[in-house]
């Protein structure tokens, strides 16, 4: 029995991703359950943010406000992001629509989509700085909300919608989810230090609440996929564009993380690798053209995939390590 929990702790991800997709092709191919759509995406919709919030609580519960200080790594990813997509963004604007376009357009979402919310329970896994992963989650987050609004536009013209109205758009989306869970820990750190302390010692569940997330994250991108009715060639192309700009992103920030140090090259490739793919989706169907945001299902799927493999090497090295020592 033990060894069994101990697989299931050690292939987390890969247990959730899994159970995720079969979740929802069970569904898709059972008629009898399709009247339980609406409650279960219901559950979907309501479940999913209440996780982020848990997780992110826990989270910010072992970072104080002093911790979260800017680092040159910092600059360098966000140069990254603005300005790939702003350059992408000023060679689509004024063309027409066309099949390159839309994997341009891919390529965009993919490379500005800000740090997943809860990438610091990946990060500190793997040995990286919550502190500093945070602290970009907040700046790449408010990078976003102003440069989307002043370039989409230009890619994709719309009467009526202003800079403002874009802008406030994007707010209401990110804002509350990173900044209330943020808020909520800091004031029970200065006024109820008692309490932040015995939450410091759940503070590893959140691994296990990110498991469980990606349950209803994979059963959304499955079902994202397969209601697309993407043609095949093209679904396979902006995979291929997705799993590109995932890889290229941990690549790129490990390399520029290493500069700086081991740990901060953990923290720097997940900062740019590990998306909020589900910011994706939105802003794929909300200011792109829709297909493109079946993007963020195939980038769901590639960087969980990275962060598994991550996780598995961490354990190869500890065991090997642990087998050297034994020896001595």
């Amino acid at each position: 029995m033990k060894s069994f929990i101990q697989f299931l702790k050690n292939w987390t991800l890969p247990i959730s991703m899994s159970t995720g997709i079969v979740l929802y092709l069970i569904y898709h191919n059972l008629p009898v359950l399709h009247p339980a759509g609406p409650y279960l995406e219901k559950f979907c919709v309501t479940a999913q943010p209440v996780l982020i919030f848990i997780m992110l609580f826990l989270q910010f519960n072992k970072v104080s406000p002093k911790d979260l200080r800017f680092k040159r790594w910092h600059l360098w990813l966000l140069l990254i992001q603005g300005s790939i997509f702003t350059v992408l963004g000023l060679i689509l604007a004024g063309r027409p629509e066309t099949d390159s376009g839309i994997l341009m357009e891919t390529a965009m979402l993919c490379l500005i989509c800000p740090t997943a919310i809860a990438a610091g329970v990946i990060t500190e896994k793997l040995g990286g700085s919550l502190p500093e992963i945070m602290t970009y989650v907040a700046m790449i987050n408010m990078l976003v909300s102003i440069l989307v609004p002043s370039i989409v536009p230009l890619v994709h013209p719309e009467a009526g919608r202003t800079f403002i109205m874009s802008f406030w758009m994007i707010i209401k989306k990110i804002f509350p989810m990173l900044f209330l869970p943020c808020i909520t820990a800091w004031i029970i750190r200065y006024t109820i230090p008692g309490l932040q302390k015995w939450l410091m010692k759940y503070a590893g569940t959140a691994f296990y609440l990110w498991g469980f997330s990606l349950v209803i994250s994979l059963a959304i991108t499955t079902r994202s996929l397969i209601l697309s009715r993407m043609t095949f060639i093209y679904a396979i192309l902006i995979g291929l564009i997705s799993l590109a700009c995932c890889i290229g992103q941990f690549y790129l920030g490990r390399l520029i993380g290493s500069r700086y140090g081991k740990k901060t090259a953990i923290t720097a490739g997940q900062a740019l690798g590990q998306k909020n793919t589900v910011f994706i989706i939105w802003l794929g169907y909300t200011f792109m053209t829709p297909a493109t945001s079946i993007a963020g299902g195939f980038y769901c799927i590639w960087h969980n995939l990275v962060n598994s493999y991550e996780l598995y090497r961490q354990r190869r090295r500890a065991d090997i390590f642990s087998h050297d020592h034994g020896k001595v």
